[in-house]
């Protein structure tokens, strides 16, 4: 039974450690704050993942699903996209569409941290540790009538602590919009992303040690997008490298080879991305320099031991087994 609820549980915990410790977002005093986080961060990752795998969702379709989880959140439960003033340093300002009522540029920022970070390294690292299991159901039906309660409390809980900080809220067309957004996404999830792209054996994918840099030198690319340039020379920069990113793993995951090492060098590169950045990043609440020192090095150093520990399993699991030596032959016969 608890090797059974293992993945669940180290994905429930893994996916608010990422998103907002590593990220360097919450200090490591902080931790108490898991009872509030890890309902909605880990309880939307284990709902997603346990959908698509139950559905048949391939990856493409998982990152729609964490996409709409994404929208979910900053529209509805702390209305980042639409609040002028969110956290108190103007979000918006930069970008700013009204028409739209959001600024593009912090839109387009915060939907990959959530879709790519928060949500879909979290399940590519527990899926690559369950090994055997990483595309089967972990939950029966009564642990996913639990997780969806868990991460309705958790929307409930991250709602009331944002209403308490900003009185903000959103106008009716605004939620009528992202609901739209959220709906659609699901549904082109649970269909299109349903279909998995078919592998060319004429190709040959790459080393995974090639594919870590990329992904490492992508989140860099990404995190240091500058926003002294023009706002519209930003977005422009996002939409390259995603067009650029996307291309390269649907053509290396299309190829003969691709496996296991592969997506752990993708999600290995990511998941250090937060590591480095955490230590330029200022948390959002005041903290003392020593202890956001001392956070950053304890959590960057928990991914790097994460990551080694996830490539032992895997080159156990890999390696061809030893023949046997003569005196076992012998004995045999």
């Amino acid at each position: 039974m608890l090797r059974r609820a293992a993945p669940a549980a180290g994905l429930f915990l893994l996916a608010p450690l990422v998103a907002e410790f590593l990220l360097g977002n919450l200090p490591i005093t902080y931790l108490p704050a898991l009872v509030a986080l890890a309902p909605m961060y880990g309880g939307g990752a284990l709902l997603i993942r346990e959908v698509a795998r139950r559905r048949g969702v391939a990856w493409p379709g998982i990152l729609l699903l964490a996409l709409a989880y994404g929208v979910f959140e900053e529209a509805f439960t702390t209305q980042s996209l639409f609040n002028p003033n969110y956290a108190g340093i103007r979000l918006l300002d930069y970008g700013y569409v009204p028409a739209l009522g959001i600024g593009v540029p912090w839109t387009i920022f915060v939907l990959t941290l959530h879709t790519v970070f928060s949500i879909g390294v979290p399940i590519a690292l527990v899926e690559g540790l369950a090994r055997d299991r990483r595309t089967t159901p972990w939950l029966g039906r009564t642990g996913l009538i639990v997780t969806g309660v868990l991460f309705a409390i958790g929307i409930a809980a991250t709602t009331a602590i944002s209403l308490a900080a900003s009185p903000f809220v959103a106008s009716a067309g605004q939620f009528a919009v992202a609901g739209v957004v959220v709906v659609a996404l699901v549904a082109v999830a649970l269909t299109v992303g349903r279909r998995e792209p078919a592998t060319d054996p004429a190709r040959t994918a790459p080393a995974p040690w090639l594919v870590g840099v990329v992904s490492l030198a992508a989140g860099a690319a990404f995190m240091l997008m500058p926003d002294s340039v023009p706002a519209w020379l930003a977005v422009t920069g996002f939409l390259v490298l995603f067009a650029v990113v996307t291309a390269l793993v649907l053509r290396w995951s299309t190829a003969a080879g691709w496996g296991d090492a592969h997506r752990l060098a993708l999600a290995g590169g990511a998941l250090l991305t937060y590591a480095w950045h955490a230590f330029p990043q200022h948390p959002v609440v005041p903290t003392p320099p020593a202890v956001d020192l001392v956070g950053n090095a304890v959590f960057a150093a928990g991914a790097v031991v994460l990551l080694v520990v996830s490539a032992r399993r895997l080159r156990r699991v890999t390696e061809p087994a030893p023949l046997p030596s003569q005196d076992e032959v012998h004995e045999y016969r």
